[in-house]
Parts: structure tokens; C-alpha cells; sequence
């Protein structure tokens, strides 16, 4: 199933976790990363059924949900893996290993439900060790998207710092893929070239409505992403923040997966 929609993508990957992704995909047709970003219980479980056949993955902020318990979200993480669903936690670490390491665990417990996290290679290669051995403590496989470009403005993740970040990362096999910029088709392009076919590249910054968003946030268009090389397009306000957005997962859904299916593999 996969090998005829990725092609050398499926072929040459060896991470487990990169053909559970790409196998995701296929069966729901989309490339659509949701970032879940309602920050109570009842609101979270409400947009998880309006878009749970058009999403492939959740991004979450554990740490923002107001009236999380362990009971409360592990309920809501069950429900999203059986919706076919990866969970992203979208933490950002940036320490040392060992301490990455114990935040994986503490009161949230990430390494238990998380399948996906983010962060930073600033404090070097160890991070990635470290979220790993986590993962490897409870049982699980876990994969690390290191931020190698960023969609705000003004963001210092360029130049000889991002090459370092691809450089170190496509060598590393605990690491998933990149992070890039979703709102410049032409740096997606360019982090494309250098991370090659195995690792994926998943990208913020992605509206069907282009332009500056809150924050300095920047948009770009989910097709041109798709186009230049992202596997993951990831999209909050787009979705969660329309009047329907069970028809607005969809869409999203479509231009991806069209893009995908345009650019060939």
C-alpha cells in the first residue's frame, strides 16, 4: 500500500515509525497534522470526533490543557490511536539528555502516550538519546523531529545552525525528521535537498488563506508546502478555528494529499 504512493520513500526507510506514518497517510488520504490547540477536556474530545477522518496526527500541548488529569487524557489519547491517529507532543525540549530524559516522564508522563515530540539540538546530539532512552524505558517507540527551520519571524533557526541540525539528525536514527518552514515553499525546497528521502519533513505555518497570521506567525499555502517537499502539513487555526471544522479538516485533507499525489512520491 505504501510503497506504490511513497515510492524510494517506502523503499529505503527503515524506521517503524516513518512507514506507520506514511501507511497512515495512504488509508486516510491526507498529510494533515492537527495542532489540537483548545486547552480544555470537553473541547479537545469535541474537535477530535468532528476531524478524526481527515487527521493523521495530533499536536498537543499537554502543559496547556487547564483541567487535564492522567484519566481525563489518557481517554483522549486512546480515543485519538484508535481514530488512526499519531499523538505529536509538540514539547520542544531543549536540555541536556538526562533531564530531557526525566521530563519525558514526571507528572504528564509523555513517554507513555507520546509518539512524536519535538526539540531543539542547541544542547547537542544527547537530547535525542535521552528522549529515546525514555521511550525505551516504558516499552515504546518513539521518534524526535528536530526544529530545523521555523515559521515566525525574526526566528534564529538559519543558516550554518540549520545545516548542523540536518547534518546531525539524518545521521541520528532516533530522529524522525525536521521541522521546516511551511510558509516559504522555496526554504522547504532547500531543507529538502539537504535531509534527502529517509527522514520526514513535517511543516507549521500552513492556511489555505496565505499571509501574516497572529504573532508574527507567517502562512503559507498547504499545496505549495506538499509540493516542495513536507510530508506532514501542520495546521491549528485553519481548522480548530473555523465554524465547521469537520469540513475544513477535509480540505486541508484534500489539497495535501492531491499535492502529494501531484508531486509523485
Amino acid at each position: 500500500m505504501g510503497a506504490n504512493i511513497w515510492g524510494e520513500r517506502w523503499s529505503s526507510n527503515e524506521s517503524e515509525l516513518a512507514r506507520e506514518w506514511m501507511r497512515a497517510c495512504v488509508k486516510k488520504q491526507s498529510l494533515v497534522v492537527l495542532a489540537a490547540d483548545r486547552y480544555e477536556m470537553e473541547g479537545l474530545n469535541q474537535l477530535l470526533e468532528l476531524v478524526s477522518p481527515y487527521v493523521v496526527a495530533l499536536k498537543t500541548h499537554v502543559d496547556l490543557v487547564a483541567d487535564w488529569t492522567p484519566g481525563a487524557w489518557g481517554e483522549f489519547c486512546n480515543k485519538a490511536k484508535e481514530a488512526g491517529m499519531l499523538i505529536f507532543e509538540d514539547r520542544k525540549f531543549a536540555d541536556i539528555g538526562k533531564i530531557s530524559r526525566d521530563q519525558m516522564g514526571g507528572v504528564h508522563n509523555i513517554s507513555n502516550w507520546g509518539d512524536i515530540v519535538t526539540a531543539h539540538l542547541i544542547s547537542g546530539p544527547d537530547i535525542v538519546d535521552g528522549l529515546q532512552e525514555a521511550w525505551s524505558n516504558a516499552g515504546r517507540i518513539g521518534g524526535v523531529l528536530l526544529l530545523a527551520q521555523m515559521s515566525s519571524r525574526g526566528n534564529l533557526l538559519q543558516g550554518d545552525y540549520s545545516n548542523k541540525v540536518v547534518e546531525v539528525g539524518s545521521a541520528h536514527e532516533g530522529v524522525f525528521g525536521f521541522i521546516g518552514n511551511g510558509s516559504d515553499a522555496e526554504e522547504i525546497a532547500r531543507l529538502r535537498e539537504k535531509v534527502g528521502v529517509e527522514k520526514m519533513i513535517w511543516t507549521p505555518g500552513v492556511n489555505l488563506n496565505v499571509g501574516d497570521g497572529e504573532m508574527g506567525q507567517r502562512y503559507g499555502h498547504p499545496r505549495e508546502a506538499v509540493l516542495a517537499g513536507s510530508d506532514g502539513i501542520i495546521v491549528g487555526s485553519g481548522i480548530h478555528k473555523s465554524e465547521n471544522p469537520g469540513a475544513a479538516a477535509s480540505a486541508y485533507a484534500q489539497a495535501s494529499w492531491d499535492a502529494l499525489l501531484e508531486r509523485g512520491k
